[in-house]
């Protein structure tokens, strides 16, 4: 089954769009089943869940942590984390960068932008992002590099305003891209679309979706 949907998910995806295998709460079978078919990048979203896997699955898998991240879990996922998604305060990415210098490693991370409707969900509204962006602080870091932004669209049916939140996030995209990392060809990634709603992020122009529940089927807690 796993194999069958992840063909088909990622025959749907075009040039260009990476597909992040959301494998939270799933099984290390499931992620070896998709491992299988070729798929190398898995999204976790709780640090001890992803470095139980990590230590027991091949080598060559890129693991993303896609989650609210808690600075004190940082330090388990640091040593082998290949993208964080979710970076939605400088004090969290400073402390990444402090603990990936310790590593000797420089974490790549993307900054969570806050964009749907629902308060439950994290991240920085596009004001407090250009505040932290123009205190310059960031440049001085030398254990991270910022890639590109994420955020999730308001769960809802109403495909308007969830092009019309993915439209806001491309924007903004750009306008970082053509403002403070000018020139910066690292900065290229926007994280944005998962199942119900990768659609219409790929048209807004998402360059990496997350995908779980149509490949893994419904997730056992």
């Amino acid at each position: 089954m796993i194999t069958e949907n992840l063909k088909q998910v990622l025959a749907d995806l075009p040039q260009g769009v990476k597909l992040v295998a959301v494998s939270k709460f799933h099984p290390k079978e499931a992620i070896e089943e998709a491992y299988a078919v070729g798929q190398r990048i898995f999204g976790e979203s709780k640090a001890q869940e992803m470095t139980a896997k990590h230590e027991v699955l091949p080598a060559d898998i890129e693991w993303h942590f896609i989650g609210h991240l808690q600075a004190n879990k940082v330090k388990y996922i640091v040593p082998y984390v290949s993208l964080i998604h979710s970076i939605d305060s400088y004090r969290l990415l400073s402390e990444v960068d402090r603990l990936a210098a310790k590593a000797g490693r420089v974490v790549d991370c993307l900054l969570q932008l806050h964009i749907a409707r629902e308060e439950t969900k994290f991240g920085f509204s596009f004001d407090e992002c250009r505040q932290m962006l123009k205190q310059d602080d960031w440049r001085g870091l030398s254990g991270v590099r910022i890639c590109g932004l994420m955020g999730m669209a308001t769960n809802t049916n109403d495909k308007a305003q969830v092009r019309q939140e993915f439209a806001s996030l491309a924007d903004f995209f750009h306008e970082l891209k053509d403002g403070c990392f000018a020139g910066q060809e690292t900065f290229k990634e926007l994280s944005m679309g998962m199942t119900h709603d990768y659609h219409e992020a790929i048209e807004a122009g998402s360059t990496m979706v997350r995908i779980g529940t149509r490949i893994f089927g419904e997730r056992v807690y």
